[in-house]
């Protein structure tokens, strides 16, 4: 009797500390903060942003990345189509540079010899009677590009340099320049040359320039050096060529 007594007592006892275990013991649980540093901050995902134009580190300056060739269709005209190299055709470089420029953008063909030498009478025509003189400036081309054969947007580049160039036949414009002819050192001119000259320059590679110039027979996609070509770049002055400008016109 007495044992029963006990194991009574013993479990109430024990039924009592679970009760009151239990009732002290469930408790939410507090939240715990472990803070490391500074909270972590969601990021918002991007799309990656492309850039097309390559930023050069000297002068800040943004130039376009040119392909390594490039060869331009435009078609060629020499200054004395009928090969007669009377006064009018020794001084029309410049008329014959402006038609296959102009027959580029036009997507024509050069046409045949007789227009040829029809369209280069035709402007020097112009030329004439509007008072210009037998050697144009490239500002001067520009005005008769505009006036007399329509083309639009010209641009004469004060500030020519090899680069430039290579932009601008990249991006499908015929180059014009202005030369002291001699420097060019073209085994098809007589005399070595004259000492001033215009022609077209339609594309380059690795080894130079390619020009049509219309001063030969022989210039459909005569090349040139890069460092000849550009060294003979000068601008009509009267005074001396060789202090001429290194420009270029195009068209945009």
């Amino acid at each position: 009797m007495m044992r029963r007594n006990k194991f009574l007592i013993w479990l109430i006892i024990t039924g009592g500390f679970i009760l009151v275990a239990i009732f002290f013991g469930y408790q939410k649980p507090e939240e715990i903060k472990i803070e490391v540093g500074e909270p972590v901050k969601t990021v918002e995902k991007k799309e990656p942003v492309i850039i097309e134009t390559v930023e050069k580190l000297e002068g800040n300056v943004e130039e376009k990345i040119i392909p390594e060739k490039v060869l331009l269709a435009v078609p060629f005209i020499s200054q004395a189509p009928k090969k007669i190299w009377d006064a009018l055709h020794e001084e029309a470089c410049e008329e014959a540079s402006l038609l296959m420029v102009e027959k580029f953008f036009q997507k024509k063909i050069a046409g045949t010899i007789e227009e040829q030498d029809k369209e280069i009478k035709g402007i020097v025509k112009y030329e004439n009677k509007h008072k210009y003189g037998l050697s144009i400036t490239l500002d001067e081309l520009a005005e008769i590009a505009q006036d007399y054969s329509g083309m639009k947007k010209p641009r004469v580049e004060k500030e020519a340099t090899i680069e430039k160039i290579k932009q601008e036949l990249s991006g499908g414009r015929p180059v014009i320049i202005p030369a002291a002819g001699k420097l060019l050192f073209n085994p098809n001119f007589k005399n070595g040359g004259p000492i001033y000259h215009m022609l077209v320059i339609r594309g380059y590679d690795e080894d130079g320039f390619i020009t049509n110039d219309p001063g030969t027979r022989k210039g459909e996609g005569f090349r040139y050096s890069f460092q000849t070509l550009f060294s003979a770049i000068h601008d009509w002055n009267s005074k001396d060529i060789l202090n001429g400008e290194k420009a270029y016109l195009v068209f945009d």
